[in-house]
């Protein structure tokens, strides 16, 4: 292609992946349902659209390192510390058992349904066997389970890539050997590649530390200096052996979310703005690889393939790998129906279709155009079908708001009661231990972690957190930490007003999200406090609110909190609970 082309080409697929993301945020759909037709069609109806083409031998392995990077980030949500008891026990089965199970289903339906050679077969069962963080995470953001269920699926929609990869390099291997090394030999040889892939990223996540906590790196470094190390020790480990690089970049990613002593801005908006277009690049550009003529007279037995991984598949994974915990059955039946297909899947197969099929693998040349036509059905599947099943099964998140309250002086701590008194589930964070020690003496719930891990991506996902106060009695860290995760865009966020117009270095210039109004500041709340205001729960039933008494939040009769009009009448809304701030009670 000459250079104009290439340009062209370039251009359009990011503003396609870019776009796609942006439609299907206002259609409210995973990006996934939009970004695969798009890349397709755009594949079809273009001669430059064609990232095998524009980028030649270097498609597969770019490809490769930015699935590492996208893992990386998957796993900087997965905190091994809330990885215990039954839960750990069904994460671990759905590895095992769902990889062995998957392929073997797949591999047994493929060959006679889609006409494939054993070979081609048990490649594309290999391939299937992969769900991924970039098409769970987005669907259960809609679907809302409860926090075990969503661990259970994050994780393992983590984990399962980069098993999935590695079993898919070695079954390449292996067919286009064309030799037999038995169980053993097999074996040996996955445990080898687990092996390079936990070292490299045992290693990588030491070198993190040292840039990260030794060096004391500021943002914009500390992003950059992830970005090398993941792309670096996965491309390392890749050279050594074929996508061991995604089990490195996984073990780093969990390494920094687990592990003391980082200071990682990975949550920090460059980075999930980075890792966001990188999966619109990477599901634009394979599905471009996919064109119309591949998919002749494959639909049918593709849809085929799925109804046996739906129906038959998965729910016999859930089942074994859930027997004998303490799931509800709610929880297994929803496990039992959530398993699309994503970015890993989609990569290998782009990766090895085209190599079996020159080594005149009979079906190799449809591995690609039915694992596109899996992915598409599996996601429409459940995206469209998983909230009413949740519902259905009642594993739905309550719709009542949780707050988190971040702040731990004393006025802090008797809000969150009077919220908890209100019918809310509140949640706490403060960065001094004693502050720490009076919110749980109350038997308020304390976050776990940082405040920045706790309050945006997944960490605010996993915990269920609705709405972030910031009450700290420091105005510059409220105004920063409110920029800060209003940018991560997890929660709606709040900070009090600062003491004074020209008290803080910063926080009279920030705007936005004020609560309560410039008069009603953390001062005032502080001296009302002092001298014997008090929070109260104002029910419907309890008349009119006194005159003196300042109406805080409005509760709707669904526990939706909403914070009451900055310089507002601060009058209840009739047929509320309202949370007021009571004078001291005459005596």
């Amino acid at each position: 292609m000459s250079s104009e082309q290439v340009m062209t080409g370039v251009g359009l697929i990011v503003v396609l992946a870019v776009g796609s993301q942006i439609l299907a945020a206002r259609l409210r759909v995973p990006a996934i349902i939009v970004l695969l037709p798009v890349g397709f069609a755009a594949g079809a109806a273009t001669d430059t659209v064609h990232p095998d083409r524009l980028l030649g031998d270097a498609f597969a392995p770019l490809v490769s390192l930015a699935v590492a990077v996208v893992l990386y980030d998957a796993g900087l949500g997965l905190d091994l510390r809330k990885l215990t008891g039954h839960t750990r026990r069904v994460v671990v089965r759905l590895i095992w058992i769902g990889t062995l199970l998957t392929w073997a289903a797949t591999a047994v339906a493929a060959a006679p349904l889609l006409g494939m050679d054993r070979r081609a077969a048990l490649m594309l069962g290999a391939i299937l066997v992969v769900s991924g963080p970039t098409v769970v995470g987005p669907l259960l953001g809609f679907v809302r389970p409860t926090e075990r269920l969503q661990r259970v699926l994050v994780w393992e929609g983590s984990l399962i890539d980069a098993v999935g990869g590695i079993l898919g390099a070695l079954v390449f291997h292996a067919v286009t050997a064309g030799t037999r090394h038995g169980v053993g030999g097999g074996l040996l040889r996955f445990l080898a590649s687990a092996g390079i892939g936990l070292a490299g990223g045992i290693a990588g996540a030491g070198l993190l530390w040292l840039l990260l906590r030794g060096l004391g790196l500021g943002e914009v470094l500390g992003t950059s200096a992830q970005l090398a190390v993941v792309i670096g020790v996965a491309a390392v480990c890749d050279a050594l052996r074929d996508d061991t690089g995604l089990i490195a970049a996984i073990v780093m990613g969990v390494a920094v979310a687990t592990l003391p002593g980082y200071d990682a801005p990975a949550r920090r908006p460059f980075f999930g703005t980075l890792v966001s277009l990188l999966v619109g690049l990477l599901f634009v550009s394979i599905s471009a690889t996919v064109t119309p003529a591949s998919l002749r007279h494959l639909v049918l037995p593709a849809l085929a393939l799925v109804a046996v991984l739906v129906l038959v598949a998965r729910p016999l994974v859930a089942a074994l790998s859930t027997l004998g915990t303490d799931l509800t059955r709610g929880e297994r039946g929803l496990i039992g129906w959530m398993a699309p297909r994503g970015i890993v899947a989609a990569s290998t197969a782009s990766t090895f279709s085209a190599a079996l099929a020159a080594d005149h693998v009979r079906g190799a040349s449809k591995i690609l155009p039915a694992t596109f036509l899996v992915i598409v059905a599996t996601v429409l599947l459940y995206g469209l079908s998983a909230v009413p099943v949740a519902r259905r099964l009642g594993v739905v998140r309550s719709a009542r708001s949780r707050p988190l309250l971040v702040g731990g002086d004393p006025w802090v701590i008797d809000l969150g009661r009077a919220l908890r008194a209100a019918g809310l589930d509140v949640l706490m964070w403060a960065g001094e231990e004693p502050q720490r020690e009076r919110i749980t003496a109350v038997g308020l719930e304390l976050a776990p972690g940082e405040l920045l891990a706790t309050a945006t991506g997944e960490g605010a996902e996993l915990e269920g957190v609705t709405d972030i106060y910031l009450l700290t009695a420091e105005d510059d860290f409220n105004a920063l930490a409110a920029a800060l995760l209003t940018a991560g865009g997890a929660a709606a966020v709040h900070r009090l007003a600062p003491a004074h117009a020209e008290h803080g270095v910063v926080a009279p210039f920030f705007g936005g999200g004020i609560l309560f109004g410039p008069a009603l500041n953390r001062l005032a709340l502080t001296r009302h406090y002092t001298y014997g205001a008090r929070f109260a729960v104002h029910g419907p039933e309890d008349g009119p609110v006194r005159a003196r008494d300042r109406v805080l939040f409005t509760l709707t009769a669904d526990g939706t909190l909403i914070p009451a009009a900055p310089d507002g009448p601060g009058g209840a809304v009739p047929g509320r609970s309202a949370v007021v701030l009571s004078a001291a009670r005459e005596h």
